[in-house]
């Protein structure tokens, strides 16, 4: 979806990347019938090593997909892609308050042990030679719907398709705690888009 409104609200060439062909297929599809072929390239690599020798980018953006690698790690390794005015714009799952939830703090350190809150991954982007332009958290409505409303829709088809499968259905019970751990904490953490401008030239 990014892909899409990047290409029709700016002018630029875009490059997208990610590594399940069947997503690359899907967006070349669909950038064919907005009439936006020519200017976008899908390229199947992994974001942790991404090969660009031949160019240099204004502009790099990735939702949800950072935390792969690490979002210190993420900024550093990125930022040799980008022009030396050029600009990154992330989300990362943050702590937004120093009063977490017992119940969220222990999911989250099992799942995410790496994530901190909005003050220190400021100062991470500060360290890796970004100046901050903006941030703002997403609102709770983004979550439910793109993502978590469609995913419990599916996650009650599954559970009935694999009642007898005791590994599924855990699977699915995890995926399902997620979810009901949001609609009680989600005060507390959130997507936060961090949007900085690369400063200092290449690492």
């Amino acid at each position: 979806m990014q892909t899409l409104v990047l290409a029709r609200e700016t002018r630029g060439s875009i490059t997208a990347v990610d590594t399940h062909q069947p997503f690359l297929d899907e967006l070349t599809r669909r950038a064919a019938r907005a009439g936006l072929s020519d200017r976008i390239e899908t390229i199947n690599a992994s974001m942790k090593a991404l090969d660009f020798s031949d160019r240099t980018f204004d502009l790099i953006w990735s939702e949800g997909a950072i935390y792969v690698m690490g979002f210190p790690e993420g900024l550093r390794a990125w930022k040799r892609l980008l022009k030396p005015d050029g600009a990154i714009a992330v989300t990362e799952l943050s702590w937004l308050g120093s009063s977490l939830p017992d119940g969220a703090k222990r999911f989250w350190e099992e799942r995410y042990p790496a994530m901190t809150d909005v003050s220190e991954n400021l100062r991470i982007m500060e360290s890796a030679g970004y100046s901050l332009v903006h941030h703002f958290v997403l609102p709770e409505q983004a979550w439910w719907d793109h993502y978590y409303s469609p995913l419990e829709r599916r996650i009650q088809t599954l559970k009935r398709s694999y009642q007898d499968n005791q590994e599924a259905m855990e699977f699915l019970d995890g995926e399902q705690q997620g979810i009901d751990l949001y609609r009680r904490c989600s005060a507390s953490y959130g997507y936060v888009f961090y949007i900085a401008r690369n400063i200092g030239g290449h690492p």
